[in-house]
């Protein structure tokens, strides 16, 4: 067996040390490589990623904004749709009102109930246009309490009217009763019913006016072009009774009425009172008389009846018709004029149209 020289020995170690280290080299320069691949790999999935992150974020944002903004647009809609709804229903309140304080005027003794109204309905005018949804509510609210106040003032108006006419009623058919008639003349009760039927009146003689000569159409200063007479009766002296016209017109209306239900013509004993009159019951009356230039009578729109209680008293029949069918005229009996008020008169009423 020939044995390899030293030579070979050596050739063969570097060869094959040569071919390990090339074979090293190999193999390290491709895991390099790969690493590198896989890097460059998972740096491409990263920025896919978030690229992918990004878009979704600004989708979310955009469906954010178009959300908050829709949500806006319902928000503003719904506001105007309330405001809208409110508006409305005061002004269906208001015309309502209108119409029932102009349907009660002069029905009612104390006009306080329909001038708490008419003050309502001029805030909710002045307030209604610029007001918030809320207070436009109340507005309407009070508006309407005050029209329901309106309303029950008149039923119970009413109410009382039906009861006087209905003692008015009561009062006059028992007037005609045979037992009436034959209590009445007995010396005993003729004597007693003359007491009771004498007039209230204890002061000096007064008289209607006639229209003032040149008057300028001022308290108790009326010239005949402001005034009318009545065509059914004339104070003691002649004089007609006065009226202011529309005045007159209504009571001619009344008196046709008052007459075909009681069976004659309604007495007058005081219309129209000019100044000089006035200051010469003030003179004589005192406290009880108006004050120069305020009275009513000094305005054409006032009449006494004679001041005799049997047949215009609290409860006479006369009266109880007055105070029921008297405001379908015009002609009421003022609250202060009535039992109970301010200055109790049976004789006085006034025309409020």
């Amino acid at each position: 067996m020939i044995r390899p020289s030293w030579e070979v020995v050596i050739r063969r170690v570097v060869v094959a040390a040569v071919a390990a280290l090339a074979l090293a080299l190999a193999v390290g320069g491709g895991a390099q490589a790969w690493v590198a691949a896989e890097r460059r790999g998972a740096l491409a999935q990263r920025e896919v990623a978030e690229l992918r992150v990004d878009d979704a974020l600004a989708a979310a944002r955009d469906d954010l904004g178009a959300r908050a903004a829709s949500s806006a647009a319902w928000d503003a809609a719904g506001a105007a749709a309330l405001q809208a709804d409110a508006r409305a229903a005061l002004g269906s309140a208001v015309a309502r009102a209108r119409g029932t304080l102009e349907a009660s005027a002069g029905t009612l003794g104390d006009d306080a109930p329909r001038t708490a109204l008419a003050a309502q309905l001029d805030v909710a005018q002045s307030e209604g246009p610029t007001a918030s949804p809320a207070v436009i509510r109340r507005l309407t609210a009070a508006v309407t309490g005050a029209e329901q106040a309106v309303h029950a003032a008149v039923a119970d108006e009413e109410a009382r009217a039906a009861a006087a006419q209905e003692a008015a009623r009561e009062a006059a058919q028992a007037a005609t009763t045979p037992a009436a008639r034959a209590g009445a003349s007995t010396s005993g009760g003729a004597s007693a019913a003359t007491d009771r039927c004498a007039t209230t009146y204890g002061g000096p003689a007064f008289y209607t006016s006639a229209p003032t000569d040149g008057g300028d159409g001022s308290n108790g200063r009326l010239p005949g072009s402001a005034l009318s007479a009545v065509s059914w009766a004339r104070d003691s002296r002649g004089t007609p009774f006065y009226l202011r016209s529309d005045a007159a017109a209504a009571l001619e209306r009344l008196n046709a009425a008052f007459r075909a239900a009681l069976g004659h013509d309604l007495a007058l004993d005081l219309t129209y009172r000019d100044y000089d009159t006035q200051v010469a019951m003030r003179a004589a009356l005192g406290s009880v008389a108006a004050v120069p230039g305020t009275s009513s009578h000094g305005t054409g729109l006032a009449l006494d009846v004679p001041e005799l209680p049997c047949d215009y008293g609290w409860d006479s029949a006369a009266r109880a018709w007055l105070v029921a069918n008297g405001p379908a005229y015009g002609w009421v009996s003022p609250a202060w004029a009535r039992q109970g008020g301010s200055n109790p008169e049976y004789w006085h009423y006034e025309y409020r149209g």
